[in-house]
């Protein structure tokens, strides 16, 4: 979008947020950078510039606004809704691997030389893979300052920088501020909680909370999720450590508190929350793509801004999955937290229930399948699923290609078309993944008119690509039944 310079001007003038994110604002006179919201009185249309990214401004020797953050914009709604190279690229850079493992451990991980992906994140997004990290960690870096009571020494290492002379110049560049001064910014009544990072989740407006946090309520596993004083929570389990994340909803963000066990996994950790929450969705495309059905613009216009609940960990979310076929929701929860409480990692949760991390691949695929209470066929689904996950044979995550990823889970004993593509829809992220299949989906069809055998609703959702997923959140909407079994 930046290289529609008309329409950039229009947003920076009527100072519309729904473009945070999506590019950025740079003065020529004042070599600020903004996002497009920014409160302050627009340059003339001579003076600005248009970039991609906060990295590429940085790039370019532009620093930050103090007034409006572009830092903390919501990310790009385009590295959700695709899964082309870049796009994957950028979910993980988002997810820390190039401050774990490089850029080469970047394009292992998608299959590419470091050239190739340097080339294409520089001809898209204006900066490279290390311009890109740098950016986020100086973000980590903010957050940090502005929300602990850390030394500056602990910070710099926390955030990723490979020293203090290197953090302070980042912090300086990107900000204009010296660390000490950004401390110094800080509202004196920010209470600060030792071991507690608290901070906002924006995103893009409007949010619909009811079915995002109902869902993940309702499907919450005991000792791993719960639903305390209007928050949810779960543990996460992260690169260096594990953590637990309490988010809440605000009218204009999302309250997140994390106690993280290294503060190294604090970018990493925002990232999930905010995939799990899909904060990064652009509500206004989807819903004005759903509204042209005449059936779903009812229910688009009576509660704008559904998202979809998707996971913080993929390889978790295949297991529960297949632990959700053909049984009804209670008794899905009820098998994961027996697995939970027999195979999970303890953690210590003073502020509340939760008790383990889920148990990892390698944790399940010891699990003696006779212990497991449920039918051979899918005692048979479940061992190979997990043992395919813990020798890495199969890998989901948030590098890996939709279509690819839908293969291979087919080819698995006793994987069907729904139990794919839920995996497609909340632990990939596939926006246009569709459950025709689907016991609500197909009564929520009938009672609104629409088709209700698959292949004729298949057909009748083709004018809601590439949003199906949102829509199957409409229509579940609309189910006050509940769902006792689960197609396969």
């Amino acid at each position: 979008m930046h290289t529609d310079t008309e329409r950039c001007v229009r947003a920076v003038q009527s100072k519309d947020a729904r473009f945070d994110g999506w590019f950025f604002t740079a003065v020529l006179t004042t070599r600020i950078y903004c996002r497009p919201s920014c409160p302050v009185v627009p340059p003339k249309p001579e003076n600005m510039t248009f970039y991609p990214s906060a990295a590429a401004c940085q790039q370019a020797g532009f620093r930050a606004c103090k007034r409006c953050r572009p830092d903390t914009s919501p990310g790009s709604p385009e590295w959700n809704q695709r899964a082309d190279l870049v796009a994957r690229a950028m979910r993980l850079i988002a997810d820390g691997t190039v401050d774990r493992e490089g850029v080469p451990g970047l394009a292992s991980r998608l299959g590419y030389s470091t050239r190739q992906i340097e080339r294409q994140l520089l001809a898209e997004l204006g900066a490279g893979p290390l311009a890109l990290a740098r950016a986020q960690r100086a973000q980590t870096a903010r957050l940090l300052i502005e929300t602990t009571a850390l030394p500056m020494a602990e910070i710099a290492f926390a955030a990723g920088f490979s020293s203090i002379r290197t953090f302070n110049d980042t912090v300086r560049e990107v900000f204009a501020l010296s660390p000490s001064e950004l401390r110094n910014r800080r509202p004196r009544t920010t209470v600060l909680t030792p071991g507690t990072l608290t901070l906002r989740l924006p995103f893009r407006a409007p949010l619909n909370p009811d079915n995002l946090f109902g869902h993940l309520a309702a499907t919450a596993v005991p000792g791993v999720e719960e639903w305390r004083a209007g928050a949810y929570r779960r543990t996460l389990r992260l690169p260096y450590g594990h953590g637990i994340a309490s988010l809440t909803p605000r009218p204009d963000h999302i309250a997140c508190r994390l106690t993280l066990s290294d503060l190294r996994d604090l970018p990493v950790a925002i990232s999930r929350c905010r995939r799990m929450l899909d904060l990064d969705a652009d509500p206004v495309a989807v819903d004005d793509q759903l509204r042209t059905d005449p059936v779903l613009a009812p229910l688009v216009d009576k509660a704008p801004g559904r998202r979809v609940p998707r996971t913080v960990d993929e390889a978790e979310f295949a297991v529960r999955a297949v632990l959700g076929q053909q049984v009804s929701t209670a008794a899905a929860r009820t098998h994961a937290a027996r697995l939970v409480t027999a195979h999970g990692e303890p953690v210590d949760d003073p502020e509340g229930g939760l008790t383990h991390l889920f148990p990892s691949p390698q944790a399940l695929a010891a699990v003696n399948p006779e212990s497991l209470a449920m039918p051979n066929t899918r005692r048979t689904t479940f061992t190979t699923l997990v043992a395919q996950l813990a020798d890495g044979t199969l890998h989901l995550g948030v590098e890996s290609d939709w279509a690819e990823a839908r293969a291979q889970l087919l080819n698995l004993p006793g994987f069907g078309p729904w139990t794919v593509d839920v995996i497609a829809m909340r632990a990939l992220g596939d926006p246009d993944a569709f459950l025709p299949t689907d016991l609500g989906i197909r009564r929520a069809a009938q009672e609104l008119g629409l088709p209700s055998t698959p292949a004729a609703l298949t057909a009748r959702a083709a004018a809601w690509r590439p949003w199906r997923a949102y829509a199957v959140q409409y229509l579940w909407a609309t189910d006050t039944h509940p769902i006792n079994f689960l197609p396969v």
